[in-house]
């Protein structure tokens, strides 16, 4: 998605997975970023700035309890965090994807693009398919820096703090519980990560064709802006109460309390004390940061590549525009 963004709104088409729906022949060989071809490089660098505060916000939302509830929606949790902790208070946790963002989206898009040019064929299934996987191989690392993340994020303030920082938090897992530990919540990661990936590439594969993206189109960066955003809160969407129960299992025995034997035993007991709805807890403020981040990130990611290229002249003849991968 991001790289058909710039191919659009630059003219030039880049090295990545797909060609037109239709077109036969060669892909064509596309700008040189930073010395190499790297197609990944700028998501990777926009990723950095994907990390707003209302993931806090989700994150203490899903898990608090129903017996002892400290929030009642999404305004009376951010007012509360400003309220005892400060606006720091919403950006805990920001250090473990700073972390890893960088290299989760470069190797997500590298994936995504390499697996949409061995299936052969651009077409809804192969998109879904290749974002699929995408989601699937960064998973390795997504689980961690996510654990760490949420443990931040729900930690007491001040002298009461258990963690340092990121590091010192997958550091203290691993010395408690081993490997095991550090990859606690993998099977609901992948469970999530997944199909929802598959989801925002054909989803902003199919958006950006309807809404002809095409270059020199009227309005193209807000029909992209559009696209992206809207690709975001869909892949939200199509999985979010795996999401719920991902983020309760990481959070289980952060006070010394294990709750939960497994992903089944958790949406048992979920489900029973707070019904159908807590697999819903936190999806306002999911949904109010996918649309922003997603689309904010095309703007991002075209700047970067713009800066990297320099005044490099456009090539002649006609541009292919690929509105086809994230």
């Amino acid at each position: 998605m991001l790289c058909a963004a710039f191919r659009a709104i630059s003219g030039v088409s880049l090295p990545n997975s797909s060609e037109p729906r239709g077109r036969k022949g060669g892909h064509q060989r596309g700008p040189e970023v930073f010395g190499h071809e790297s197609p990944c490089l700028p998501p990777g660098v926009a990723g950095v700035l994907g990390h707003p505060f209302f993931d806090t916000v989700k994150v203490r939302l899903q898990v608090q309890s129903v017996e002892k509830l400290q929030y009642r929606g999404t305004l009376h949790c951010f007012q509360s965090i400003l309220r005892q902790e400060s606006v720091l208070g919403l950006y805990k946790g920001l250090g473990s994807p700073l972390l890893g963002l960088t290299f989760i989206n470069a190797l997500v898009f590298g994936v995504q693009g390499n697996t949409l040019r061995a299936l052969g064929r651009d077409s809804p299934r192969n998109q879904f398919l290749a974002g699929a996987a995408a989601g699937a191989i960064q998973c390795v690392i997504c689980c961690p820096m996510e654990l760490a993340k949420t443990r931040l994020q729900l930690q007491d303030a001040g002298a009461a703090r258990e963690y340092r920082g990121a590091l010192h938090c997958l550091a203290q897992i691993y010395r408690r519980e081993g490997l095991r530990g550090v990859n606690r919540g993998m099977v609901s990661t992948l469970l999530r990560e997944t199909p929802s990936f598959g989801v925002y590439f054909l989803a902003y594969d199919a958006l950006t064709r309807g809404l002809g993206c095409e270059p020199g189109a009227r309005l193209l960066v807000p029909k992209l802006l559009l696209a992206g955003g809207t690709a975001g809160i869909l892949s939200w969407l199509s999985t979010y109460p795996v999401d719920v129960v991902k983020s309760r299992l990481q959070a289980d025995g952060l006070r010394g309390v294990q709750r939960y034997r497994g992903i089944v035993d958790c949406v048992r007991q979920s489900y029973v004390a707070e019904g159908w709805r807590v697999f819903t807890r936190g999806l306002a403020s999911t949904l109010l940061r996918a649309f922003p981040v997603n689309a904010a990130t095309f703007a991002t990611v075209t700047v970067v590549l713009s800066y990297a290229r320099g005044p490099e002249p456009r090539p002649e003849g006609p541009a292919l525009a690929q509105p086809s991968s994230l």
